[in-house]
């Protein structure tokens, strides 16, 4: 692996859960906050969830990601209810709202500090920028946790018009990375077919943060360059 000189992270999954599917950080939350559906019935919840927010500008520039996840939760929990999967009366849809947005929040809050310190390190050698599948507030959730610092340059796909797994939004981010070369730039995602696999097309090196993913499919971990399991191994970089 030629010298790292420059680095682009994806945000969702990688910086903000460490490595593991937003789907599965919900449904963890559903099991600790005890809401009565299967797996199965919240799994369409969330891909409903997910296109309603991909389809229509409910998410808006502004929005922070406590207010953001609130909005998912709160879709999510609806469909389950219109759908019949659970039961709930508006106290008790109230209530368990509060407790998995509060779950899932102090969650998020913890994974990112030490996400925070990680790139702090990393800040000192090398220059970064975001590459990420968003909504459009991206700048506004970087500001809330303390990432905005390390990323002058952000390439969101809702402001771009270029959505992962085409690679050309990290041929984008690399001309952020101003006199780079992709060959000299480290791609981390934890994404596989959106992060891995496109950035590689356009001439990056990989770290895949490997955790805990939305199927059972599995993928030959000779293609990344490096496949991590806590962002502080990215740490390794700096002394090769």
């Amino acid at each position: 692996m030629n010298k790292i000189k420059g680095i682009i992270f994806d945000y969702g999954g990688t910086l903000d859960t460490a490595g593991c599917h937003w789907g599965q950080m919900l449904w963890h939350a559903y099991q600790r906050q005890q809401i009565p559906v299967t797996y199965q019935q919240f799994r369409d919840a969330y891909v409903y969830g997910e296109r309603t927010l991909g389809r229509n500008p409910i998410i808006k520039p502004d929005f922070t990601f406590h207010r953001t996840l609130s909005t998912k939760i709160r879709l999510e929990m609806e469909n389950l209810c219109v759908n019949g999967a659970w039961d709930a009366d508006e106290e008790v849809f109230k209530a368990k709202h509060k407790a998995v947005l509060d779950d899932l929040y102090a969650e998020v809050q913890r994974i990112t500090s030490h996400s925070v310190d990680v790139l702090t390190k990393l800040s000192e050698h090398y220059p970064m920028v975001l590459v990420s599948n968003f909504y459009g507030n991206i700048a506004c959730v970087l500001k809330e946790f303390g990432f905005d610092k390390f990323f002058p340059q952000i390439i969101e796909s809702a402001q771009v018009g270029i959505r992962k797994p085409d690679p050309r939004i990290f041929e984008l981010g690399v001309e952020k990375l101003a006199g780079l070369r992709a060959e000299e730039v480290m791609v981390v995602g934890d994404s596989f077919y959106k992060d891995i696999l496109p950035a590689q097309k356009a001439g990056c090196h990989t770290a895949w943060f490997k955790g805990e993913g939305w199927t059972k499919e599995t993928y030959d971990e000779s293609i990344p360059d490096m496949v991590i399991t806590d962002l502080a191994d990215l740490l390794k970089i700096i002394e090769a």
